[in-house]
């Protein structure tokens, strides 16, 4: 390979490791022909995006993208290919739907918003990570729940009941 094309493969991973921060290392070295095209077939029914890429270029590329993490280097050891989605947890979902009672692709580490994932024993922690999205709307749905608690209060007991003594309230203070 060239060392231009290297230079375009490392700047493509590199933003795309900038603009998504959600990015899976496994290895799936041990998949046959056919099963790695069933592979990439259901990541592409999935959404997800499937790399076989050379180590020395993911460790470039995740420089350029300002991804500094020791235990990288113990990660990008043999071959590797790297899974990305909108979805933080659709990569994991994916590998343990691909799996069914199999071993492969084996999970090397999952970079999650910032944080580190090693080992393929994190893929059931990985499936039940809520995106951002998700907890951003958990958060709106636990703000919004006592006014909604009020506001159903309010139209249960009787609004007459409640609109009745409101106006007694106001005839005593004029």
């Amino acid at each position: 390979m060239k060392k231009e094309d290297k230079r375009e493969i490392v700047q493509e991973l590199g933003e795309i490791f900038a603009a998504n921060r959600n990015f899976y290392i496994t290895d799936i070295s041990a998949l046959t022909s056919n099963q790695a095209n069933g592979l990439r077939r259901l990541c592409f029914q999935k959404g997800v995006s499937l790399q076989v890429v050379k180590n020395s270029l993911i460790e470039k590329a995740m420089d350029h993208a300002n991804i500094q993490d020791a235990e990288f280097a113990n990660v990008l050891r043999g071959p590797s290919a790297i899974m990305y989605a909108e979805s933080s947890n659709a990569p994991a979902k994916l590998i343990k739907e691909f799996r069914g009672k199999g071993k492969v692709p084996v999970l090397k580490a999952a970079f999650i918003e910032e944080s580190l994932y090693v080992g393929d024993d994190m893929i059931e922690t990985l499936i039940t990570l809520k995106s951002r999205e998700e907890l951003i709307a958990d958060v709106v749905a636990l703000l919004q729940s006592p006014i909604k608690n009020v506001i159903s209060g309010l139209k249960a007991s009787s609004g007459e009941k409640i609109a009745g003594l409101l106006k007694t309230m106001s005839e005593k203070e004029s």
